[in-house]
Formats: structure tokens, C-alpha cells, sequence
């Protein structure tokens, strides 16, 4: 399996592993380094993706204790403010041209066209504006549990997308495309993000932190709406973008949100 050389002498490690320090690189801001990555190490980072959201949703988790005595509103604002913050807001603006492009695209040219438009359209607003106040309403509705759900969310959601790298065709025209080489992912790279998946809801199972149907439902839910992702963007553009997988993360992390608040919640 190839290997690049990182300008820190870590180069020689195995993509594989590589693809660890790769997904951080994807899915944050933070300066982790290790450029340049070859075309397999950015392959790997797809099985790391529900890793590193894991260790958002833990960051974010941490947010929340140290600012909920201000109010649960405000503890579920700037958690979810912060993880615009370190993720550059990326899977927001994938979920607002999505929403632009198959709102406003009545054939495949026309969707693909309005994908590369960096402006917000209405349909977008509107998702953003919908999808914003709902994971804060969520956090707020959760109020104890909430540390837990966004360490379970976050990684959860990011596995979704990786199914849909490994199954559906990548459509980004070739001299635009930034994801190619991430999106490769194949069956190997599915088995380990749905493996850290597992793990993570296993070991909150154990700790009592979540019961089994919570974990399962939550589950459910993520996949549930990821199916229907597949389906409109396969109608739709025949295959997946950039975009398509951020979008297919946010309605992930609202519908498990959703999922655990009605499961967890009762009567107002």
C-alpha cells in the first residue's frame, strides 16, 4: 500500500494509519499536519471519520458541562456553535447547496450547477435555519443526556456518508472534484467506521449512559434517513458529491437527536 512522506518524518507509516491523522484533517481545522497524503491515505480517512467525530462529540461534551449552569439553552447554543467552529461549518454548507440544488434543479445539469454556486439560496436558508434549531431545541429537550448524545451522534453520524462512498458512484465533474480520493473508500474502510460505531455504543450500553434501544432507534434512525439520501441522490444525479455527504450527515445527527429526545423524553 503506498505511503507519502509527511514533512514531520511520519511518512513511513502505514496509510492505514495515516488515514487517522487524514480524517482530522477532513472532517476539522485543527492543524494535525502531516502533508501530503496520498491518495490511499485520504481512502483511509473514511474509516476514521466516526473516530474523530466520536472525538468531536466529546469535545463538544465538554462544552456543554462547562457552560450548562448558564442555562441548558445556552450550554446547547455553544456546543453547537463551537462545532461550527471546528469543523469550518463544512457539513452546513454541504447541507445548504444540497437543499439549493435539488430544491431549486429541475434536471441533472441544472442540480450539479447550482452545487458549485457558492451563494445561499432560499431553500438552503431555510435548511439551515430548520436543521440549526433543531439540533439546539434537541440538546436543550435532552438536558442530562445531552454530553452523551453528542458523543454518540457525532460519530454516528459520519457513517452514513461512508456507506454512501463505498455504494454509490461519485458524480462530481473531474476538474472540480476535491473528495475523489476520500470517497474511494471501499469495504474494508465500511467494516472499520461501522465497527467504531459499535464499539462507542456499546461501551456507553455498558456504562449505563444509554440503554440498548436508545442506541438501537438512534441507529435505526441514522439509517433510515441515509437510505433515503441514496435514493433522491440517485434519482436525482445518478451518485453521490461532496455536498451530498454533508447533507446526509446533518439530517443523520437531527434524525438521531430526534430519535433519542422522543425515546428519552415524556410528557413537557
Amino acid at each position: 500500500m503506498s505511503t507519502a512522506v509527511g514533512v514531520d518524518g511520519l511518512g513511513n507509516a502505514p496509510s492505514w494509519l495515516r488515514g487517522i491523522r487524514a480524517a482530522v484533517t477532513v472532517l476539522t481545522r485543527v492543524p494535525v499536519g502531516g502533508f501530503p497524503y496520498s491518495d490511499a491515505d485520504w481512502r483511509w480517512s473514511a474509516a476514521y471519520l466516526p473516530l474523530v467525530g466520536t472525538m468531536l462529540g466529546a469535545l463538544l461534551s465538554g462544552v456543554w458541562i462547562l457552560t450548562v449552569r448558564a442555562g441548558l439553552l445556552v450550554a446547547a447554543v455553544m456546543a453547537v456553535g463551537v462545532s461550527l467552529f471546528i469543523t469550518g461549518a463544512m457539513h452546513e454548507d454541504g447541507l445548504a447547496d444540497t437543499a439549493d440544488a435539488l430544491g431549486g434543479g429541475t434536471t441533472r445539469e441544472r442540480v450539479l450547477a447550482i452545487l458549485k454556486d457558492s451563494r445561499i439560496g432560499a431553500f438552503g436558508a431555510a435548511a439551515l435555519t430548520i436543521t440549526l434549531l433543531l439540533r439546539v431545541a434537541l440538546l436543550e429537550r435532552l438536558g442530562p443526556v445531552a454530553p452523551i448524545a453528542l458523543v454518540f451522534t457525532h460519530g454516528a453520524a459520519r457513517l452514513g456518508p461512508v456507506w454512501l462512498m463505498a455504494t454509490l458512484p461519485y458524480v462530481t465533474d473531474e476538474s472540480v472534484a476535491k473528495s475523489r480520493s476520500i470517497v474511494a473508500a471501499g469495504r474494508v474502510q465500511v467494516a472499520v467506521a461501522t465497527g467504531w460505531v459499535l464499539v462507542v455504543g456499546a461501551a456507553l450500553c455498558l456504562m449505563d449512559a444509554l440503554n440498548v434501544f436508545e442506541v438501537v432507534s438512534a441507529l435505526a434512525a441514522a439509517a433510515t434517513v441515509c437510505m433515503f439520501c441514496a435514493f433522491r441522490f440517485q434519482a436525482r444525479v445518478g451518485g453521490i458529491t461532496g455536498d451530498f455527504l454533508g447533507a446526509a450527515e446533518q439530517v443523520s445527527e437531527c434524525a438521531m437527536l430526534l430519535t433519542l429526545a422522543i425515546v428519552r423524553g415524556g410528557p413537557p
